[in-house]
């Protein structure tokens, strides 16, 4: 059923754009979603409106202008208003790990790219993980471009944002979670003759600048990737996602 409303333009970073990502979210989690909206001159949304209308997800058929100005990017038509994505304390999402088919914990060490920040939330749901861990400042914004490239998966994984991330790799570490660290260097062991343990966290730093040095410090071990076809390094998203393919192996 449509519905009129007389809202103000939701803010960006409760918005998630696209056909694709829509429809997984109303298949996966369809009570984060607060109002679906839809481009009346765009055919090929039926799937959309019809999968709203059996779930009873609230949405509404407006010009495409309107959800230009909402989105700014490529939005297919299909912009998802979210209730909002909820953060969980950092004791809770250790707890989580504790009891996920995969006992791993992502922290991002200011990732700034959310394209980046997104295919690895993507990844991690994917291999099964508990989350995501990263601090408040320097960080990619969880937004629109972050929740295309997750297609869904940052509203199903626990979302944990800290002040200081080195303490919360202490406390992590307190809780008995082996703490591991994505990077290259005379110590850092080869990914795949390194013998991990779980529950772990795994840490990716900035794209430009690596791990922050008072970061680096609570790793245990760090893990590199052997390079045999002349590249001196890999993407975060695909280191991120080899590491952790690696660490599921071992964890199975």
């Amino acid at each position: 059923m449509d519905h009129q409303m007389n809202e103000k333009t939701p803010r960006e970073d409760h918005l998630t754009p696209g056909r694709k990502p829509v429809l997984e979210l109303l298949l996966s989690n369809p009570e984060t979603l607060d109002t679906v909206f839809l481009a009346e001159d765009v055919p090929g949304l039926g799937d959309v409106v019809g999968k709203c209308r059996e779930l009873g997800v609230r949405f509404r058929k407006v010009r495409r202008s309107e959800l230009d100005r909402m989105y700014s990017g490529n939005h297919q038509g299909v912009v998802a208003r979210l209730r909002g994505r909820q953060l969980v304390e950092l004791d809770h999402l250790i707890a989580t790990a504790s009891r996920s088919a995969f006992p791993l914990i992502l922290a991002l060490d200011q990732v700034q790219d959310p394209g980046n920040v997104g295919t690895l939330a993507r990844t991690l749901l994917a291999l099964g993980g508990a989350g995501l861990l990263f601090p408040k400042d320097r960080t990619a914004f969880i937004g629109p471009a972050a929740a295309k490239a997750a297609a869904g998966a940052l509203d199903r994984l626990d979302l944990c944002q800290v002040v200081n991330l080195a303490r919360a790799l202490d406390s992590c570490a307190e809780a008995g979670l082996a703490i591991y660290g994505s990077g290259a260097g005379p110590e850092s062991q080869n990914l795949f003759k390194a013998r991990l343990t779980f529950p772990a966290v795994l840490v990716l730093g900035n794209e430009d600048k690596g791990m922050r040095p008072n970061v680096g410090k609570r790793c245990t071990e760090m893990l590199s990737i052997p390079m045999k076809g002349g590249f001196d390094s890999l993407n975060v998203a695909q280191a991120g996602a080899m590491i952790m393919t690696e660490m599921l192996r071992q964890q199975g």
